[in-house]
């Protein structure tokens, strides 16, 4: 009997000794991955033949759906503004947003600091018994509670919108 509770109680200790980082995300199902399947656009005969486009290696085809455009056309946007640099229109909201300055490289310094906090956040996570989500615990004091955060807003006297009730 003692060396059955030994071998479980070994089995347990190195069981909690792997080490996924703060994200412990697994799928239930065994079927394919329906992310990985791309849709796109429906063949079509040409009209002309001899007008076809020439054909550009490792380029987008025709067929091939453009996610970014779609979601920009589906809140409201044109789908032609983003095909380069800043439209004339939006000149003074960019002004306004980089009026204190702009850092060229945030989004790279940013990463490098997340890429810290992650690892430092990581380096109990490898003692657990079952498999758990530690991403919500590491960011816990990086979030903000938004009905506290509503009902601070309201007694200071800011004018607020409307939100659903808490469950």
């Amino acid at each position: 009997m003692r060396i059955v509770a030994a071998l479980v109680l070994i089995s347990l200790a190195l069981a909690g000794c792997a080490n996924d980082g703060l994200r412990e995300i697994r799928g239930s199902a065994m079927g394919p991955d329906e992310f990985m399947v791309q849709p796109v656009k429906p063949l079509v005969e040409p009209a002309n033949y001899t007008d076809l486009p020439t054909p550009t290696p490792g380029q987008a085809n025709l067929t091939d759906r453009n996610a970014i455009a779609e979601g920009i056309a589906a809140f409201g946007g044109r789908p032609e503004a983003t095909a380069g640099g800043i439209p004339a229109s939006d000149g003074a909201l960019v002004q306004q947003a980089s009026r204190f300055g702009v850092t060229p490289e945030i989004r790279q310094e940013l990463a490098e600091s997340d890429a810290a906090f992650r690892k430092r956040k990581a380096r109990f996570t490898q003692f657990k018994i079952v498999p758990t989500d530690r991403y919500n615990q590491a960011y816990r004091g990086q979030s903000l509670d938004a009905e506290a955060e509503a009902a601070r807003w309201r007694s200071a006297g800011a004018r607020t919108p409307s939100a659903p009730p808490a469950d």
